[in-house]
């Protein structure tokens, strides 16, 4: 009988909903940052248009802040992110450390004014807590994989009962970094559950990762047209067969 794999999920975008937290967050830490600024309390659409492109938690707070200008050319902004990224670095005169470190220190203190207050800005997918409680009572082994502070991720997975095998968060490297370092450590076959086509793009483009299926659900923060003619070795995942027995997953 093959061995069964290890499933490795993609947090914010795959098992939680967190727009709401992400526009909270990134737009005090902006505000904290730049307090001249003025940005809405709700996320503008901009904001919504944006994270499907958006890979690190400092990218949230530069994009709040690039929202607070009124000549944002948002369509160039979406055709060409990562050029439009760099630039924002320079007119804004930050580096990324100094942007996570907001967003990092922002999130801690209001997890411990209110963590009720903080936790409730997340909302877990229809059926996800379900399907986890299902993999730990089966004795599957699955794992968090996020860009999202390991802590923070940790502690909403808690607040909801779940216990993964482990939780990587940024600070233990990029996604790829991690995959290959796991693919080393251990015997079972990989399985990754991801919302961002370019990251599942990269891992596929990894030496060393051949062997990890790849999966791109169809929820979460998808920008136009990532469902469509995936390359080989990454698979649509629908909410119905996130729900089936892995043996009939695509």
């Amino acid at each position: 009988m093959a061995e069964a794999p290890l499933l490795v999920f993609d947090f914010d975008g795959v098992l939680v909903d967190g727009m709401a937290e992400y526009w909270w967050s990134a737009r005090r830490a902006a505000l904290a940052l730049r307090p001249e600024r003025q940005l809405p309390e709700q996320a503008p659409a901009g904001f919504s248009q944006l994270r499907p492109l958006i890979h690190k938690g400092w990218e949230m707070v530069l994009a709040a802040l690039e929202l607070s200008r009124a000549e944002l050319n948002l369509p160039a902004y979406l055709a060409d992110y990562n050029h439009h990224l760099q630039s924002a670095l320079q007119r804004w005169h930050l580096e990324p450390q100094a942007l996570q470190l907001a967003l990092e220190q922002l999130r801690a203190e209001a997890i411990q004014a209110d963590p009720d207050a903080w936790l409730a800005l997340h909302h877990p997918y229809p059926g996800v807590i379900q399907r986890l409680e299902a993999l730990e009572a089966e004795g599957s082994p699955w794992r968090v994989l996020t860009t999202k502070g390991g802590a923070f991720a940790r502690q909403l997975l808690e607040a909801y009962g779940l216990q993964p095998e482990a939780v990587d968060g940024h600070e233990q490297g990029s996604k790829p970094e991690v995959l290959l370092q796991l693919s080393q450590n251990q015997t079972r076959p990989i399985w990754f559950v991801e919302d961002r086509r370019p990251t599942l793009e990269s891992v596929r483009a990894t030496p060393g990762l051949e062997g990890v299926r790849c999966f791109l659900v169809a929820w979460g923060y998808l920008a136009p047209g990532d469902l469509e003619q995936l390359p080989a070795g990454i698979s649509p995942l629908q909410p119905e067969q996130f729900a089936a027995p892995l043996a009939s997953w695509p």
